[in-house]
């Protein structure tokens, strides 16, 4: 048993009386790795999906952790419930149907072992660095733009509508989405990472009629689970766009990500290293496209992931789960901040907004008479 998986607080999962079948889509993410240990120790079955190494894909770290989870499979005896899958969901027009038959060929893989998915949890992502206007510089930087929203939103969105056949068929099932308080809440120098997060909520939220209301009915439930920024950002791929000057931190004082990550990166040992005598903070403000995989101490890791880690085997399979869950407590006072900032916009214009409505007079001195957010 790894270090990682001996100093996880215990989790708690909810009761059930045969074992679950999981489908995670990024396993060798360090999310998905510590899942896929955690359910598997419990008893459940797993298909770990990971991604085939791209031409431009540097990260042999990510392949040395997969042998070494596939070794602690065989040692624990796990090789009956675990099979590893190739799994790609994004939408690239050349790889649209290879991308699109990998994720059904997960599916029936595991319908075919195990005989159905209970769960589908999508944990793959990436973070593009830049502002908005570095984004747009260039055809190469506008492409950073597409890849972000491929991975962290045509990915999710492939994979559950390749597994919701098979819940459908069974009439269960539970899809969870990892995405983060940045679903929320936006961040300089992150504008394309949030955006494709608030893509994934509109499309999976149950507060408008989406998805979670169109399955319902087969009792098929949704969950997103929001954790802090850095569950996410830092422990996925990051790739940063060329820094324009306008943007350099002595001539705009805004808090752009690109600084901060960077000062983040730089206390991490074993992070890539870039050319002697300059810092990672350095190289994500390099006049080229670059990336990088951050790699935490592991102590750190353990630390940070397990309170998601926790969340989500508490939620997974459960009768009754929550439709949102914001994981740690600075996560929850942020939202809660930025719902009251939301609320006292709107109560401070509702004059004006509800101005339009010239044929409803009566319900609109209803409304102007009750506070934002108020209860009858």
């Amino acid at each position: 048993m790894t270090a990682a998986s001996q100093n996880l607080p215990s989790p708690h999962f909810p009761n059930h009386t045969i074992p679950r079948v999981w489908l995670i889509t990024a396993a060798t993410s360090p999310v998905g790795n510590a899942l896929t240990r955690c359910v598997l120790a419990h008893g459940d079955s797993v298909i770990a999906g990971v991604q085939a190494r791209g031409p431009d894909d540097n990260n042999g770290d990510r392949e040395d952790e997969l042998r070494a989870f596939w070794d602690e499979v065989v040692e624990q005896g796990w090789q009956e419930k675990c099979r590893v899958v190739s799994l790609n969901g994004r939408t690239k027009a050349e790889h649209i149907l290879r991308n699109m038959a990998l994720c059904q060929a997960a599916v029936a893989e595991a319908v075919h072992v195990f005989g159905k998915v209970d769960i589908l949890f999508c944990c793959a992502s990436e973070a593009v660095i830049g502002t908005v206007e570095e984004l747009a510089a260039s055809p190469r930087s506008l492409t950073l733009v597409r890849d972000q929203f491929e991975t962290n939103f045509f990915g999710p969105v492939n994979i559950i509508k390749a597994v919701l056949p098979t819940m459908r068929k069974k009439m269960i099932g539970h899809i969870i989405i990892l995405t983060g308080i940045t679903g929320h809440l936006g961040t300089p120098g992150l504008g394309m990472y949030c955006a494709s997060g608030w893509a994934l909520e509109g499309f999976c939220d149950v507060s408008i009629l989406s998805l979670a209301y169109e399955v319902a009915p087969f009792n098929i439930k949704m969950t997103i689970v929001q954790p802090n920024l850095e569950i996410n950002v830092l422990t996925n791929r990051i790739t940063s766009a060329p820094r324009l000057p306008q943007y350099a931190p002595e001539h705009n004082p805004a808090p752009l990500c690109r600084t901060i990550i960077g000062g983040l990166l730089d206390r991490f040992e074993g992070v890539d290293k870039p050319a002697k005598g300059k810092k990672s903070s350095g190289k994500l403000s390099s006049a080229e496209i670059v990336s990088v995989y951050p790699r935490l101490p592991p102590q750190m890791s353990i630390s940070m992931l397990s309170e998601t880690i926790n969340a989500i085997v508490a939620i997974g399979g459960h009768e009754n789960p929550p439709a949102r869950h914001i994981v740690g407590f600075e996560g929850v006072a942020s939202v809660k901040e930025k719902l009251k900032t939301v609320s006292e916009e709107l109560e401070d214009f509702v004059e004006v907004s509800c101005a339009v409505d010239i044929d409803d007079k009566e319900y609109e001195s209803e409304v102007l008479d009750q506070k934002v957010g108020s209860t009858q």
